[in-house]
């Protein structure tokens, strides 16, 4: 017997055993929801949240439920059950292990407890509106097993209710006027929209938030009621907005902020310190010396001002400052009230812990690319947190990694490795001009970077790269990040090359152009717009947009010294390039409160070489295809245009860079199991020559074979996201690839070639 054959015979034996033997008299196996039937009024139609609200009150899940059908279909083979039937317990060894790895105990129907759920489902549609909504079940019996049954649910929804009038406060006091014109303001509370507890409970919590913000620190949602009265006018509601009659005095109150004082502890228990008391504009500082401190860093952080209202926001965006400094491992803010007669006033004590200043991180991998390349690889990091005192930022990380290149007629043909040291000290403050506009709220970075590397590629080359440069983050508002760097140099070298490298290079000269020794001054900005435009995070956009210039400056100051022809600086050419790219990105949660999202992200950048260079850097030009692009192909596989390297070329890649990228990518994502999360997607883009190159025919940019030109691939992923971190694996499938493979069809792609697998870190967009 073939093993096929006897696996099928296995699971119809399997399939066939009583999975309710041990069940003992009067209990039933439950096996799932036959029927969920929702009767709407006439003309009336549930909301979409509230009918996924009532779905999710009977999703329990019977016994080996089918993934995404769950509660309605069960898969066929119920091997947990038939464990537990026919296993005994006490077995050990490798039977008992076993059994423990697969038993799965019965989901009754006593367990499932149809009669309290028929009475969720009425209160929900109560709280919603829908008075006199009428649930109920029946438990339908197998028929050819009476221990195994399946429940059917029927609610008939009533009609729903509407605001028809609403009662506010007598407005005879200062606080009465400040809640009546807060609740006025509400969009919810209108005549005509439907009852709803809920939007109810938004709105107290709405109106607390806001006096909290405004000096009633005590004030809290449960000392505003809304009494509903559905007798008045038939078939609505009529709402009266009151006062808790337990509201304590001491909510009514609107306190001032007293005296700040900062207290600074140090990590060592055994020696606190001596105190030593600063005072500044933002309150007293007692520090706990000896401490490495700049006295003008923390008030800087400390958003309280002595006789101003008291405002929750500022608790909240001193806990946020203080804790992005990176120095402190606790911070405690604590209002003390120290007046509460006629002048109510509030001191903030506010409680700091040093961390640990120097921070240590090794990590080892084993990466397994997206361009077949596979090897294990090494990050050590130090970091100082607060290297002068003053929240300074000191990273040095070294990096090596060892890669070979796997799959057919490839293995071992292009190992290589990588290593590097990369610095960089960070400011948590502008060190520029004060007339760049910046947001107060949040901590601005400066920061400078030198860094090295070597890669080297024994059948090709071995490369080094240097650079240094400073860089400027700030915000000017909560949702715009501004990046400025007004000098950046990086300096790449080609120390060796082979033979094969060489010719390579010889029969392209665009490409050889692009690898040579040179230096590359660059000023770039970047501005990014994050935001969820609403409280419930529905609909979200990220904008960003790159701008870079190279050797600009350096040409205009040659150009005053005379020089003409080629620049160059220390003896080596230096590029001389602009580039522009810009990315968005859209998210749409589907359903509210789940984590099923659709993302969407379109992607164009340009770049072109002028002046001192006729082509730009390789390291600066766009490409297509691997793990956070086109999931279909392999990194450098697509493009320029219609292009492609000839099948003897194994390094083809070489070629395979543009200096114009368009890119669209959509994707469905949703929660499987736990952390699991799976996706679907589509990707389509490619990269093109704005120059001519007559060595890679196609390549050129142009209108007329520009849609043909876009490569297109569809796949699967799952994703282990454990908050994070989130690991990837990508299962790619061509649709169309822009060169010619001689098939006549738009879908050209083979099956047994259109598969390309990604394991990476993060979310690809």
């Amino acid at each position: 017997m073939t093993l096929l054959p006897a696996a099928l015979l296995a699971l119809l034996i399997l399939a066939a055993c009583s999975t309710t033997r041990r069940l003992q008299d009067g209990s039933v196996l439950y096996t799932g929801v036959s029927k969920f039937d929702v009767k709407a009024p006439q003309g009336e139609k549930l909301p979409s949240e509230m009918l996924s609200n009532l779905k999710g009150i009977i999703d329990v899940k019977p016994n080996n439920p089918m993934p995404f059908m769950s509660p309605y279909v069960r898969t066929p083979f119920p091997v947990g059950l038939w464990v537990y039937n026919n296993w005994n317990d006490s077995a050990k060894g490798l039977k008992g292990w076993l059994y423990r790895k697969l038993v799965s105990e019965p989901v009754l129907v006593s367990d499932v407890k149809p009669q309290i759920r028929v009475q969720m489902l009425e209160s929900v549609l109560e709280k919603n509106g829908y008075f006199g909504s009428k649930a109920s079940y029946e438990v339908a019996y197998d028929k050819r097993n009476k221990k195994k049954a399946r429940i059917n649910y029927t609610v008939d929804v009533g009609k729903p209710y509407l605001i028809d009038s609403l009662i506010y406060l007598p407005d005879s006091t200062r606080i009465e006027h400040f809640i009546d014109s807060m609740a006025m303001r509400d969009p919810y509370l209108v005549k005509g929209e439907r009852f709803c507890v809920d939007s109810l409970e938004r709105v107290r919590v709405t109106i607390a938030n806001r006096m909290r913000n405004r000096g009633y620190y005590y004030f809290r949602p449960e000392y505003i009621e809304f009494l509903a009265d559905s007798l008045i006018t038939p078939g609505a509601v009529a709402l009266k907005l009151t006062i808790a009659k337990n509201t304590p005095e001491i909510a009514m109150k609107k306190f001032t902020v007293g005296n700040v004082t900062t207290y600074v502890m140090r990590r060592s228990k055994r020696n606190p310190g001596t105190p030593d008391t600063l005072e500044t504009d933002r309150g007293r500082i007692i520090v706990m010396r000896p401490s490495r401190l700049r006295p003008n860093m923390l008030p800087s952080c400390i958003t309280f001002r002595k006789g101003r209202v008291f405002n929750v926001r500022q608790m909240d965006n001193t806990q946020t400052r203080l804790a992005r400094l990176g120095i402190f491992g606790s911070i405690n803010i604590q209002p003390v009230p120290v007046d509460t007669g006629k002048n109510p006033t509030l001191d903030v004590n506010i409680f700091t812990q040093f961390n640990r200043p120097i921070e240590a991180s090794l990590e080892v991998n084993v990466a397994s690319k997206s361009n077949s390349y596979l090897g294990p690889g090494l990050v050590l990091g130090l970091t100082h947190h607060n290297l002068f005192g003053g929240a300074e930022k000191l990273n040095v990380q070294f990096n090596a990694s060892y890669e070979w290149q796997t799959g057919r007629g490839r293995s071992s043909i292009f190992n290589s490795y990588e290593f590097g040291l990369n610095t960089s000290l960070a400011f948590p403050r502008l060190l520029a001009p004060g007339f760049i506009r910046r947001s107060k709220r949040d901590i601005n970075w400066t920061t400078v970077n030198l860094g090295a590397n070597i890669l080297n590629r024994p059948k090709y080359f071995k490369m080094a790269e240097f650079n240094t440069g400073i860089e400027y983050q700030w915000r000017t508002s909560r949702n715009v990040t501004q990046t400025f760097t007004p000098f950046r140099l990086g300096y790449s070298k080609l120390i060796s090359t082979t033979h094969d490298f060489d010719s390579i290079m010889a029969q392209n000269p665009a490409i050889a152009l692009s690898f040579q020794n040179q230096f590359i001054p660059e000023m770039s900005y970047t501005y990014t717009y994050d935001r969820f435009f609403e409280r419930d995070r529905i609909n979200g956009i990220n904008f960003n947009l790159q701008l870079t210039e190279a050797g600009n400056i350096f040409d205009g100051i040659w150009r005053l010294t005379g020089v003409k022809g080629t620049k160059k600086l220390f003896g080596t050419p230096f590029s001389q390039f602009a580039k522009a790219q810009a990315q968005l990105v859209y998210s749409r949660r589907l359903v509210r409160g789940s984590e099923q999202w659709l993302v969407s992200r379109v992607l164009i950048g340009g770049a072109w070489a002028y002046g001192n260079s006729r082509e730009v850097p390789y390291k600066e030009q766009f490409y297509v295809g691997g793990a956070n692009s086109i999931r279909a192909f392999t990194v450098r596989s697509i493009g320029p245009g219609s292009y492609r390297a000839p099948a003897s070329q194994v390094n083809g890649y070489f070629d395979q860079t543009g200096t114009f990228k368009l890119e669209a990518n959509v994707e469905y994502r949703f929660p499987i199991v736990s952390i699991l999360h799976g996706a679907v997607f589509l990707d389509a883009g490619n990269v093109w020559l704005l120059k001519k190159d007559d060595l890679r025919p196609g390549g050129l940019l142009q209108g007329k074979t520009f849609l043909r030109d876009i490569a297109l691939g569809t796949g699967v992923g799952l994703r282990v996201d454990m908050g994070m971190i989130v690991i990837r694996g990508d299962l790619g499938y061509g649709l169309h690839t822009p060169y010619s493979n001689g098939t006549p069809h738009y879908f050209n792609v083979a099956f047994r070639d259109a598969f390309a697998f990604h394991l990476a870190i993060g979310y690809p967009f």
